[in-house]
Formats: structure tokens, sequence, C-alpha cells
């Protein structure tokens, strides 16, 4: 099975500077970038270079695809190789979309049995920061469906990782952020679905109490996220809408869809065409965009399309051009389940105290610990926020971090760009399992980011 652009051996194409950026679009910086369309492209390019890191569709959300030697684009590594229709087990390029493979599998009734908030990324970023979504307190995150991967290691070798071979690199790669090489191939399972729909039951808390109480009792339910007003105080501190969410059954559909149940509605995505004004996210403007969102949803239970369920930004093309020029923050953190509520109360308090504009604010609750030793998913509550860049934002995000860390939680690599060494070294234990892994490759110096350079990992 080969899906994807059909090439002959690429030799190394040379590298020209640009100026990248994650999605957030801060930090940005000048760095050599080079879109290899083989393997053997990939493996010249590290042979040329000192160090480099490998780069997907660019949104994780900081500086962790930034490299000042070689950044290696790999969009164009992007075919599926096999398809088992009887187990859902894909084997493809890391470079290979997760929208092209919904695409081509969600007609054939198999969809990722784990996605993150977007389809616009890469099955190896999906790797590199072994991405969760709605569903983690059941399904766990992406790399516990993982089979195996291959890894270009920088010294021209190419090694199979799994849970049983090279199981310490395989860890260290699952949510490593690309630091352990440059993951070339995966293998990995889907779920079977009948339909193309969610069932969605729309609930409203009043607050944060309410909220947690609501998420806590749905453990059952298949997937669970809550928007929470973040600029809500007093009583109302943490009011929010939680979406509860089941595949949706053939039955369950309307008699008129029943013929073609995975059929998905056209969407064209609108683009934002200029970058906002700051007047666009200023505090008067979000409260009120929250207040009306909040009364706008009602309670109930309606059939939706995957694509607003999961991805409802993904409609909305370079929408981090509202944020403006200087860009935007995007805080993500998990908090132990014994914590949660001082801590997560303590937060949007702080939030709420300085005016911090957040719209899109993300409370959900995670499970079991991943095996990944740097991957960010751990039993708790997780809360993702976003802020302009500005300077009296970043201040607000230092008191976040000592927030979060006085409650025993950490941060996601995958969405940072600011905080320090010391509030990673906290936050996850097996850090120094990871570096010895790095070292015992020789991985330290050739793979390297300036997020991983920022926070010494």
């Amino acid at each position: 099975m080969h899906r994807g652009r059909d090439r002959d051996i690429d030799m190394m194409p040379p590298a020209r500077s640009e100026l990248l950026s994650g999605w957030g679009r801060y930090p940005s910086a000048v760095c050599p970038l080079t879109e290899p369309g083989d393997i053997r492209a990939v493996m010249e390019g590290l042979a040329r270079s000192p160090s480099g890191i490998a780069r997907g569709m660019g949104r994780s959300y900081g500086d962790s695809s930034l490299n000042g030697s070689l950044v290696l684009g790999m969009g164009k590594l992007d075919r599926m190789l096999a398809f088992d229709p009887d187990t859902g087990v894909l084997t493809c390029e890391s470079g290979i979309t997760l929208a092209d493979i919904i695409d081509v599998l969600l007609p054939r009734g198999w969809f990722p049995a784990v996605t993150p908030g977007t389809k616009f990324v890469t099955v190896g970023g999906m790797i590199a920061a072994d991405v969760h979504g709605k569903n983690h307190h059941g399904a766990g995150s992406f790399c516990d469906h993982l089979l195996s991967l291959d890894l270009a290691l920088g010294d021209g070798s190419v090694v199979t990782c799994s849970a049983e071979r090279n199981l310490a690199l395989f860890a260290a790669t699952c949510g490593g952020m690309g630091l352990t090489g440059v993951i070339l191939r995966a293998t990995f399972r889907l779920q079977r679905v009948e339909t193309s729909r969610i069932r969605q039951r729309t609930l409203r808390a009043r607050n944060l109490d309410d909220a947690m109480a609501i998420l806590d009792a749905a453990q059952d339910a298949t997937y669970t996220v809550a928007w929470i007003d973040c600029l809500a105080g007093g009583d109302s501190l943490g009011r929010s809408l939680i979406f509860l969410g089941e595949h949706a059954r053939i039955g369950e559909l309307p008699e008129a869809d029943r013929a073609a149940p995975l059929a998905r509605p056209r969407r064209r995505a609108r683009r934002v065409p200029i970058d906002f004004p700051a007047i666009a996210l200023s505090w008067p403007s979000v409260r009120l965009f929250n207040a009306l969102y909040y009364r706008s949803n009602r309670a109930g239970t309606s059939l939706v399309d995957l694509d607003p369920y999961f991805y409802p930004l993904d409609a909305l093309a370079d929408w981090n051009r509202i944020y403006g020029r200087r860009g935007f923050v995007q805080y993500q953190s998990v908090l132990p389940i014994a914590e949660s509520a001082a801590g997560l109360r303590r937060m949007l308090a702080e939030v709420t105290r300085t005016g911090g504009a957040s719209f899109l604010a993300v409370l959900k609750r995670l499970g079991r610990q991943s095996f990944g030793l740097m991957s960010f998913p751990r039993p708790g509550y997780t809360l993702a926020l976003d802020f302009p860049a500005t300077a009296g934002n970043l201040k607000l995000l230092d008191r976040l971090d000592a927030i979060v860390r006085e409650h025993g939680g950490r941060i996601y690599l995958a969405k940072d760009a600011r905080t320090s060494p010391a509030m990673i070294a906290c936050g996850y234990p097996r850090l120094a399992a990871f570096q010895a892994v790095r070292r015992r490759h020789g991985l330290a110096d050739r793979f390297c980011s300036l997020q991983s350079r920022r926070l010494e990992l």
C-alpha cells in the first residue's frame, strides 16, 4: 500500500535560511531548513551537520523544532506503506499528516485511537510529543497504540524500536521532542468506527467544583473535555461547558444518512487574512466572547461531525494570526488528582486577578502515567491556556509556574516557549533516565533544539 507522492531517490537539497517559529509564532529564529524527499536524503543531511532537529507541520507551539545548524522538514516523507484492514494496523512514513490518514482510512471505517486537537500534525510529531486527546482517561496517549518505529541516530544507523526491541530508546523517543533521532517510519493501531459522527452531550457547570464533579462522574464516557471561562470570578470561578462524546452507531443516524454512514461534509477552511490588533484580545473583548459562548451552548445531546468535535479550530486556517504579530504562548499544565482542585483554583484566580485574557481555556482529566520518559500525561487534571506574548503575560506565566510546582505538577513540552530548566527538572522525575539514554547513544549534541538547550535537556 503506497499513498502519497511517488518519488525517485532524492539527493539532499541545499538548506535555505528561513525565519521559523512554532504555531505560537513566539519565539522565532532564522534556521537552515531543508526538506529531504526520502530516507537517503535524511541521512545525507545528518551526515553534513553537527546537529539538527526534525520538524513536521510546525504545530508545537514554542521552540522545540528550531535549530541554528539544521532543521529537517519531514513533510515529503508522507507515504502510507501498509495497512491491515482486519486489525487496523498502519505502517507509514513519519511526515504523513493525521488529516491524510483520516481522509484515506475513515471511509474504510478506521479512525485514530488517539487524536490531538488538530489534524494538521505529522505522525512523527505526534510520537515526539506523545500527544493525548479527549479520551486519555480511557485510551492513554498516542504512543500507547504505537507498535514500533524506525529511528535514524545520526551516525548512519537506523534502529527499530518497540516494547521488545531497544525499549529504553523507544521510551525516550515517545515524548522525547525529537531529541533521540529522526523518526522515519512508524507502525500503530487505529480503532474501528461505524460512522463519521459523534454523539455529543453538552453539560453546563456553574463553577470549577461543579465542572470537576461532572468530569469525575463521566469517566465511563469515551471522550470528555471542558471549555472554561477563565475570566469568570467569584462564585462563578471556573464556570464551564463540558462536552462528552461517543462514536455514533449507524442506527443512531437519521435514516437518510444510514446508506453512507462514513460520509463527511466537504468543508473549506476560512483563513485569517491579517494579524489582528491587540485590542481584539483585550480583557473586555475576551470577557464578552466568553460570556456569549457560555450562554449560547445549551445543555443537551446532538449528533455532530468528527471535525467540529475534535478539530474546531481547524475550520479557521492561520487562526494563530488572531494573536497579532507578537504571537502567543500556550500554557498547559497537569496537576496530580489530590492537588488539582486547590491548584486549579489558584491558577484561575491568578488569571482572573490580573485580567489575563485567554479564550481557549480547556480542562481535561487525564488517566494513567504514560510510559515515555518525557511524556506529559499523568493521572490528574490538565488545564491549557493561551495568552498573547506580552511582557505582562510572561510574568503571569512565571507565577503560574510557581503554583504548578507547589502542587506537584508539570508543564507540557510541546506547548512550552519560555519556562526554566528547574521547572522541567522538578516536573519530570525521569529526566535523568532520558538524559542517560541520550548520552549512551551519542545523541546529546547530535539532536537538539532551541528548547532543549534552553531547558538543559
